[in-house]
């Protein structure tokens, strides 16, 4: 089976864009924070998350604080995905346990190559 990857944006337009990007996953998507780390509580077979930072409900850095908080989930990979490339941000993911910060646009390949480096 392929390895689920959950996309959490709260942009349509990106979802579609991560999940095509994304040949040889599957991919299910979250529309926030919020739902994001209610997917992940919820789902252990996530083998990686992609989040953007400024959402709805729940920022990703949010969902990164509740998420690798729980001891059940601190081995989740998690990239961000954002238009966000300040300096701070990218150290607080860092420091919360993100694996990777890249910033829109995206290139596909790139993306997908980190993917599949980070679930293998």
């Amino acid at each position: 089976m392929n390895k689920k990857i959950l996309v959490i944006d709260d942009s349509a337009t990106i979802r579609r864009e991560v999940t095509t990007a994304l040949v040889g996953f599957q991919v299910i998507e979250a529309a926030d924070g919020l739902q994001g780390a209610e997917i992940i509580e919820s789902d252990g077979d996530i083998a990686l998350a992609i989040c953007d930072v400024n959402m709805p409900n729940m920022t990703g850095i949010e969902m990164l604080e509740r998420v690798h908080g729980n001891t059940a989930n601190v081995d989740l990979k998690i990239i961000m995905l954002t238009t966000q490339g300040r300096p701070e941000f990218i150290k607080q993911a860092r420091e919360l346990g993100a694996r990777a910060w890249v910033v829109k646009p995206f290139n596909p390949q790139q993306l997908l190559a980190a993917t599949q480096k980070l679930t293998a």
